[in-house]
């Protein structure tokens, strides 16, 4: 027994629904990199701060360990913190809307569903 073609909308809406799911994955897989980075960001900052003034900090220039002032990494680090948390926020913002747009395609989905099968079943079996 083949199994009966989907209407055209339930087909587009279950590519919605796949492409969103992609979507949504995509930026799950972002936003943790993201807070990666804001913890080890947060971790430097929290070593620099037990520094004293005067000792020898360097940092990755590529391949080369380069000796900086602290005050310089410091304020580096603190922009590369506020810019990962803005796109920590940017991203969960991204996430729910994904999330929505989900649920709204689930129940779209699931309402075509329920109204198509009254046809395909046998009369009498309800």
């Amino acid at each position: 027994m083949s199994q009966p073609e989907l209407p055209p909308y339930l087909r587009e809406q279950l590519a919605r629904y796949d492409q969103t799911q992609q979507n949504l994955q995509a930026v799950l897989a972002q936003k943790q990199q993201v807070e990666l980075e804001l913890g080890e960001t947060e971790k430097a900052l929290e070593e620099l701060g037990k520094a004293s003034d005067d000792e020898q900090v360097y940092k990755f220039a590529g391949n080369l360990l380069v000796k900086v002032k602290k005050e310089d990494v410091v304020k580096e680090l603190g922009e590369k913190k506020e810019l990962a948390n803005t796109r920590k926020m940017v991203l969960a913002k991204q996430e729910s809307r994904f999330r929505e747009t989900l649920k709204d395609l689930q129940t779209k989905i699931d309402d075509a569903v329920k109204t198509k099968q009254p046809q395909t079943q046998p009369p009498g079996d309800a």
